[in-house]
């Protein structure tokens, strides 16, 4: 399956998000929880109507298993 990155302009958003919604202190990784970040990146990507299920999957499936190093949180990084 031959997939593309995701636009930068939703990996901007998400980074956003994580930035907004963790509890890490300023400065800090930005950690949030996959459950939270599969479910904003998965309605932003419905909203942008571009990307298909499969990327989709195939990229979440790459941030669960970086999470999943990490106690199931995503770090900006990941992406």
């Amino acid at each position: 399956i031959s997939c593309r990155n995701p636009p930068q302009s939703l990996l901007s958003s998400m980074k956003q998000a994580c930035e907004i919604l963790t509890r890490d202190p300023e400065g800090g990784a930005a950690r949030i929880p996959f459950e939270t970040f599969s479910f904003i990146y998965t309605y932003l990507v419905s909203i942008d109507g571009e990307i298909s299920e499969t990327e989709t999957e195939v990229f979440l499936q790459g941030i669960k298993e970086q999470a999943d190093k990490h106690s199931g949180m995503v770090l900006i990084r990941h992406f």
